[in-house]
């Protein structure tokens, strides 16, 4: 589901059919091509091949799509298939975050391999799974042996979830299919803006990650877009990486950290995923040597009707 799609996969003979966000299809044409070369069948979302694509066509015959309302139409595809497609979750929910911490296990080990140990741990975050893997086993280390490690979860401020959200129950999805979660969210409607980071263009959040940073236990920034690519330039003109534009969000944070302690004249060890590369992402990169991309902040405005949409519970 990451990169902007919901997927419906058959796991029998390994059949997919991936409905990828309108403007990911159209942004990210060698994601898709990847996913063809296998067989999957790519569909632009919203489309009139569901009931909640056409939905979302009557009301806007324009629109760029979002994740909330791939996952309708793949939940859908699933629903009325009689069996044949098994709908596939690989963000957002719980099980998924503690699967994914075998990363930051793994990174524990690493710091102990060249005796260190972060002060601030520095991830991504769109659903929340990603941010999560790195994060939660230094959180333990907080909580049960009395580290004192910070975590900082970085989203676009095109969708600002987490810094502008409301924490609220709503549903995962957004044509009302999924079960009601309680997170931090700009609603179930929400359509972003069509920014190059297609896997962090979620409308709310995991869980697990809302109520630690309801409860303090994790901080949250959101950086604008043209920022995002300029630490990635840095990042590959001195790392030899291109990362992937959700990646770059982690390496944004990243480099404020770095900034911050060497303007407050202080050792900071900071430790960050670098989840993805951007091989396939550089159109985006295009545009913006190009001087295309612009930064965008949602408007609080749109945050404010959505909040009235809200389920009542």
């Amino acid at each position: 589901m990451g990169h902007g799609a919901g997927q419906a996969c058959n796991f029998f003979d390994m059949a997919c059919r991936v409905y990828m966000v309108r403007i990911s299809y159209e942004q990210k044409p060698y994601r898709r091509a990847i996913m063809q070369s296998f067989g999957a069948e790519v569909s632009s979302s919203p489309g009139d091949s569901t009931q909640a694509g056409r939905m979302i066509l009557e009301q806007d015959p324009d629109s760029t799509g979002s994740l909330g309302i791939a996952i309708s139409e793949a939940v859908e595809a699933a629903a009325t298939s009689d069996g044949r497609y098994k709908y596939a979750l690989g963000s957002v929910l719980n099980h998924v975050l503690m699967h994914q911490t075998v990363i930051g296990q793994e990174c524990l080990q690493q710091m102990a391999l060249a005796d260190e140990y972060p002060d601030v741990v520095v991830g991504p975050v769109g659903g929340g799974s990603n941010f999560a893997g790195i994060a939660l086993p230094f959180l333990r280390r907080n909580l049960r042996e009395g580290q004192s490690t910070r975590l900082l979860g970085v989203e676009p401020a095109a969708c600002p979830s987490l810094t502008r959200g409301t924490y609220a129950y709503d549903f995962g999805d957004t044509a009302g299919m999924t079960p009601l979660v309680k997170m931090y969210t700009l609603g179930h409607g929400f359509v972003p803006a069509p920014l190059h980071a297609g896997g962090l263009r979620y409308h709310g959040m995991a869980s697990i990650i809302c109520e630690l940073y309801d409860q303090g236990l994790m901080e949250a920034q959101a950086v604008p877009q043209l920022e995002t690519f300029e630490a990635a330039l840095t990042f590959a003109r001195s790392e030899g990486i291109i990362p992937a534009p959700e990646a770059a969000h982690g390496i944004a944070g990243a480099i404020r950290e770095a900034q911050a302690a060497k303007e407050a004249g202080d050792e900071r060890v900071i430790l960050f995923n670098l989840c993805g590369h951007g091989h396939f992402d550089m159109s985006a990169y295009d545009a913006y040597l190009g001087g295309e991309l612009t930064d965008y902040e949602y408007p609080q405005a749109a945050i404010e009707r959505a909040m009235a949409e809200l389920p009542q519970v």
